[in-house]
């Protein structure tokens, strides 16, 4: 079943149409974005818990959900 608008902003909250319409276009799953959101917040704990990395479209999920401002300042 297609991910809907209502489906992402259940799991990730409030956040600009833009990155919806992007998540929705990868086709993923609600539950590969729960993963996704789980990893973004909470990484160092799933790690911990000996969890695999994120892989294939979680991992896309995650680089997508990455705010852009951290980037650009480790890049400077």
């Amino acid at each position: 079943m297609a991910l809907t608008h209502d489906d992402v902003l259940s799991v990730i909250g409030p956040t600009d149409e833009i990155l919806v319409t992007e998540i929705i276009a990868t086709e993923v799953t609600i539950e590969e974005l729960a993963q996704a959101w789980a990893w973004m917040n909470n990484d160092e704990a799933l790690i911990n818990e000996g969890r695999a990395l994120p892989s294939g479209r979680t991992a896309e999920l995650v680089e997508l959900l990455t705010p852009q401002d951290d980037e650009e300042e480790q890049a400077s």
